[in-house]
C-alpha cells in the first residue's frame, strides 16, 4: 500500500500560492521598477536619463539615449506591471532584456558573483522573470480583479521585442576596457563608469 502525503486543502494550497506569487512580485517587480526610475528620473539615488545615457555611450552603446530610455522603460514598465499583476506576462517577460544586456555588457567574464561584479544579481532576476512569465498571476493581481486575459499573441509579441533588443546591443561595440571605462566614468561627477554600471543595474 502506497503512502500518501497530503500538503492540505485544494482552496489552501491555492491560497498560499497565490500569496507567494504576490510576494514574488512585488518583491522583484518593486525593485526593478526602482532601477528603472533610476535610470530615467534620478530617484532613489539614480543617476537620471542624461548621465545614465553617457554612462551607456562610455560602454559602446551609441546614441546612448534611446538605450538609456529602452532600458530603463523595460525596467520600470516591466517592473510597475509585474508588481500589479497587470497584462501578465508581458511584465516579467519586459524584465528580461535589460537584465540580458546587463549580463553581457556588464558582468560578462567576471566570476558569477555579485562581489566579484559578476552577474549574479541579472541572473536571479532573469530567472525571477521566466518563473513568473511561466504561471498566471494569481488571484491577487490586477488582471484577475478586472478579468483580464492577455492574448498570447500580445504576450510572444514582447517576447520577440526584447530578443530584438538583446540582438541589436549585440551588434554594438565590445565592452570597453576598464581604463577606457574610468577615464569615461570620470566625466561623469567623478564615479567610474564600471560603479555607475553595477549601482544601476
Amino acid at each position: 500500500m502506497k503512502a500518501m502525503v497530503k500538503f492540505g486543502h485544494k482552496e489552501e494550497d491555492r491560497r498560499a500560492r497565490d500569496a507567494g506569487v504576490l510576494l514574488l512580485r512585488l518583491t522583484a517587480g518593486g525593485l526593478m521598477a526602482g532601477h528603472g526610475a533610476q535610470k530615467l528620473f534620478g530617484w532613489f539615488g539614480g543617476y537620471g536619463l542624461e548621465e545614465t545615457s553617457g554612462w551607456l555611450e562610455s560602454m559602446g552603446m551609441k546614441p546612448g539615449r534611446p538605450w538609456a530610455i529602452a532600458a530603463g522603460g523595460s525596467e520600470f514598465g516591466g517592473g510597475l506591471l509585474t508588481a500589479l499583476g497587470l497584462l501578465h506576462p508581458v511584465g516579467p517577460i519586459s524584465m528580461l532584456g535589460s537584465m540580458a544586456v546587463a549580463a553581457r555588457k556588464v558582468h560578462w567574464g567576471k566570476p558569477i558573483w555579485v562581489t566579484e561584479g559578476g552577474a549574479e544579481l541579472p541572473v536571479l532576476n532573469i530567472a525571477v522573470g521566466v518563473a513568473l512569465s511561466m504561471v498566471d498571476p494569481g488571484r491577487f493581481s490586477a488582471d484577475r480583479a478586472v478579468g483580464l486575459q492577455v492574448p498570447k499573441s500580445l504576450s510572444m509579441m514582447a517576447f520577440a521585442a526584447v530578443v530584438l533588443g538583446v540582438l541589436a546591443s549585440e551588434a554594438t561595440p565590445a565592452p570597453v576596457s576598464e581604463e577606457a571605462a574610468d577615464e569615461a566614468g570620470d566625466e561623469l561627477q567623478g564615479e567610474s563608469a564600471e560603479t555607475l554600471l553595477e549601482e544601476t543595474m
